[in-house]
């Protein structure tokens, strides 16, 4: 900003959020820890780089624009705070569902853990929330931390070189719940403890790995028989590391996406590595849902590509085929034979409206929403147990038919009618709820089959 108005527009900016502005000033520093008198922290560009800056041309760029522009960036931000002021610990989920974790389970309510977190700030927030749900034996530590040496033997005497009496003699307290940034996450000897938390999902599986290393080291029989001597109490954890990730909720890690990509690391660094990474985010993970990765990595094509393949397959000994896809009525129904005996199931095809941004003249939100402007949505629902699956790849795998393969459908009107009606609240609590579709746009059923 160089001209009067221009440094007036920012200026009246600053006053309209000064409210804001200024509870950022004080939640920076609650978190840091900044005295009202401390000395101000040095600018983000020292004044010396300033004076070294070539002024460019004005004339040569949209300059008004920039500024206008970079505005409305600050008035969204602005937007965001100001939500984010509304927020407190009790609205956590994640907080609460910690510590119930900490108070209920049987080794973690009085044994040592570590809990990760990516961030500073949250580390912190962790550490004065857990005091005040009444969880004792907290330490908390981060790149800033001066202390960084006590706080690991505090934490972790008998690998460090001491032991809790030593501790007690020189009146330090033993911590039981230590909370650490990724400072903590590589070449340090923590593993006292036998339990640990990700409380965030780091995106790098080496860094969880290097986190999960901290307890999961090699144990030395003579620092062991001094700590059991010391704590007959933990007998029965030492030598089993036990670990909790803290993972994404389903509607969010749907647009992060952030399980998969740090799946997808995992199986490339196993594979390239021959680390073993089966277990490293769920109990349950194994590499089956990854090989679409790995194919793609060796240049194999992926499940979804092999479809499309198959379908361009199918286009050239029958170009006539869409035309007859085309004339076939909306809902068509049909069944076959379930690939595992005993198990009853019905796939859905659904299109998914969009909001068609050409359409200016709409008379209602609704007329805004097409099919064309959306997607379309394979399901798959259980009748046993419920589940609904939207894996395309291995949906294929069970409808899939050639032109000999048997009709055969067995399931009763009413228990059709009860799934579809199962599947489409599935939609619009998760798929319309998430793009904020108007009242009157729904999913519109293209095909089904039942699987028996």
């Amino acid at each position: 900003s160089t001209t009067k108005h221009e440094a007036a527009n920012f200026e009246r900016w600053r006053i309209r959020h000064a409210d804001m502005l200024g509870h950022v000033d004080t939640r920076q520093k609650e978190i840091f820890n900044i005295e009202e008198d401390d000395e101000a922290e040095e600018d983000v560009i020292p004044e010396e780089l300033l004076e070294a800056v070539e002024l460019l041309d004005r004339n040569l760029y949209e300059v008004p624009q920039i500024l206008s522009d970079s505005l409305q960036d600050l008035d969204q931000l602005a937007e965001f705070l100001n939500e984010l002021r509304q927020f407190k610990p009790a609205h956590d989920d994640k907080l609460r569902a910690l510590i119930e974790l900490l108070k209920t389970d049987p080794v973690l309510k009085k044994h040592k853990v570590m809990i990760f977190s990516e961030f500073m700030t949250t580390a912190r927030y962790l550490a004065t929330e857990l005091e005040k749900a009444g969880i004792k034996g907290i330490d908390q530590i981060d790149s800033a931390t001066k202390r960084r040496g006590d706080v690991i033997r505090q934490f972790a005497p008998y690998y460090n070189g001491m032991t809790s009496q030593a501790l007690a003699d020189k009146n330090l307290s033993e911590t039981r719940v230590l909370i650490a940034t990724d400072v903590l996450s590589e070449g340090l000897n923590l593993q006292d403890a036998t339990r640990l938390i990700n409380y965030d999902l780091h995106w790098n599986p080496v860094r969880l790995m290097q986190r999960i290393g901290r307890v999961d080291r090699r144990m030395n029989p003579e620092i062991e028989k001094k700590l059991v001597k010391d704590h007959p109490e933990v007998i029965a954890i030492r030598g089993t590391v036990e670990y909790w990730n803290f993972l994404p909720p389903g509607e969010l890690d749907e647009l992060l996406n952030l399980y998969k990509k740090v799946s997808n690391k995992t199986l490339l660094i196993s594979k390239t590595l021959g680390i073993e990474g089966k277990k490293l985010l769920k109990p349950d993970d194994d590499f089956a849902a990854l090989r679409d990765f790995d194919h793609a990595y060796e240049g194999e094509p992926t499940s979804l590509e092999t479809m499309h393949l198959e379908y361009q397959r199918l286009l050239a000994v029958h170009p006539d085929l869409p035309a007859r896809l085309e004339a076939l009525p909306g809902r068509v129904f049909s069944g076959k034979a379930h690939l595992q005996p005993g198990t009853q199931a019905v796939f859905f095809c659904f299109a998914l409206p969009g909001k068609d941004a050409t359409v200016t003249d709409a008379e209602t939100d609704a007329d805004a929403w097409t099919v064309a402007a959306g997607r379309t949505e394979w399901l798959l629902l259980d009748l046993q147990t419920g589940n609904i699956s939207s894996d395309a790849a291995g949906i294929d795998a069970i409808i899939h038919c050639e032109p000999e393969t048997p009709r055969r459908c067995e399931v009763a009107q009413p228990t059709l009618v009860e799934a579809r009606n199962k599947v489409e609240k599935h939609l619009k609590n998760g798929y319309f709820r998430q793009v904020q579709a108007p009242v009157g746009v729904g999913p519109v059923l293209v095909a089904w089959m039942e699987l028996n």
